[in-house]
């Protein structure tokens, strides 16, 4: 063996501790196949993956492509352009009457660039950052990945599957340092009403501790009006996207909301991690607010919610059990254990036999995943009719 060899050999065994508590994506496995099935020649109704169904609308499209025909592309702030910053104040200037200085928005490269920037401010390595178990899976290796812990407290229907404060309260401990709540939630859809929410923050603000909120679905709520966590108070990092809402999941886009105190160590953070977000992106970002923009976003959030008017019943009808009706976001957590004691083998054998890809519970968290799925309803009616008739086939075989 030459020396060559040796360095090769050596390098292959250099690996980060963290990787070993970051889990794959199990759907992205599903999801895999289905293309697999899929190139094959086979018809596959997707329920798995959480992307609008709709396209991005007309006005941000036509601002994309005007702005490069008109202009280089360039570098930005790291913070994001001023003018997408102004937009994005105006916007909770006019839907919630708040007064927010656009100094404290910051632009980031979606949602998940704004998760893990949070982390990087806030988490020094072995703090601990409390969630909801079930919940979003990146938010725990983000946290991971900043070298901090995070620690799943089991939820269920009893608490409309959202962390209550006096859960919040017995599970603070010394190495506690935040807690992340997500309203309305992937995976079930479910929304914290305000008072809970004002319990909870007043709950982290008393510890010294920093609130969380992901609110990625804004917008995207069914019987209730849209509401934001900075009705409550100002000192909670608030996370939002171009991506649901505004059907820009392509683009990368997103947005966080700061408390004054971590901007400058936010503006540090990104400098170095990616030096700044799309230039195209931004500029196409600012007609999302435009009056025809809402209209198609508005025109959206209808059929969302026809589309789970229409697929919430027959679930139900079919032996699924969902306790608590999802009131936004774009997905059905479902409890399968009339059906399956395994739900990552169940959405196996439903995509293989009866050619619907849909999302096992265990990316979700640990606690019952493997008796829940979760369902993406983003699909015209006649494809989750397709769909329903498909599972009713394959439960009755």
């Amino acid at each position: 063996m030459n020396q060559s060899d040796i360095s090769l050999k050596s390098a292959a065994l250099v690996k980060a501790e963290r990787l070993a508590n970051i889990e794959p994506f199990h759907v992205v496995r599903v999801i895999t196949r289905a293309m697999e099935l899929q190139s094959q020649g086979k018809d596959i109704v997707n329920l798995a993956v959480g992307e609008p169904d709709f396209s991005t609308p007309k006005p941000i499209i036509e601002a994309g492509v005007d702005a490069l025909r008109a202009t280089q592309m360039k570098y930005s702030p790291s913070l994001g352009t001023d003018e997408l910053r102004a937009a994005v104040s105006r916007w909770y200037a006019s839907n919630y009457g708040l007064e927010l200085s656009p100094n404290r928005v910051a632009i980031t490269s979606g949602a998940s660039g704004a998760l893990l920037l949070c982390m990087g401010v806030i988490i020094s390595p072995g703090d601990k950052i409390l969630m909801p178990d079930p919940s979003y899976p990146c938010n725990r290796h983000f946290v991971t990945a900043m070298g901090g812990n995070s620690q799943l407290i089991p939820v269920g229907p009893d608490t409309n599957y959202q962390l209550t404060a006096e859960q919040i309260e017995s599970n603070w401990d010394d190495r506690t340092v935040g807690v992340m709540i997500a309203s309305p939630s992937n995976p079930t859809g479910t929304l914290i009403e305000k008072s809970q929410l004002k319990e909870i923050s007043d709950v982290v603000e008393r510890r010294g501790g920093v609130l969380i909120v992901d609110e990625i679905y804004q917008g995207l709520t069914y019987g209730s009006d849209s509401s934001t966590s900075l009705e409550i108070s100002d000192n909670i990092f608030v996370i939002n996207s171009f991506s649901k809402y505004f059907a820009m999941t392509g683009w990368r886009l997103g947005w966080t909301v700061l408390p004054d105190a971590y901007v400058s160590d936010f503006e540090k953070l990104a400098q170095n991690l990616y030096i700044s977000n799309s230039d195209v992106a931004q500029k196409a970002a600012i007609a999302a607010f435009s009056e025809a923009s809402i209209s198609e976003c508005e025109a959206n959030r209808a059929r969302y919610r026809e589309q789970r008017d229409y697929l919430l019943p027959r679930l139900r009808e079919l032996g699924f059990k969902i306790p608590v009706d999802p009131m936004g976001a774009i997905y059905i957590y479902a409890d399968v254990s009339d059906l399956s004691d395994d739900s990552f083998e169940f959405s196996q054998r439903l995509l293989e036999h009866g050619g619907v890809a849909i999302a096992p519970g265990l990316d979700f968290g640990d606690y019952r995943a493997r008796e829940h799925v979760r369902f993406s309803y983003p699909k015209p009616v006649p494809v989750l009719e397709e769909g329903v008739r498909r599972i009713k086939e394959f439960l009755t075989r």
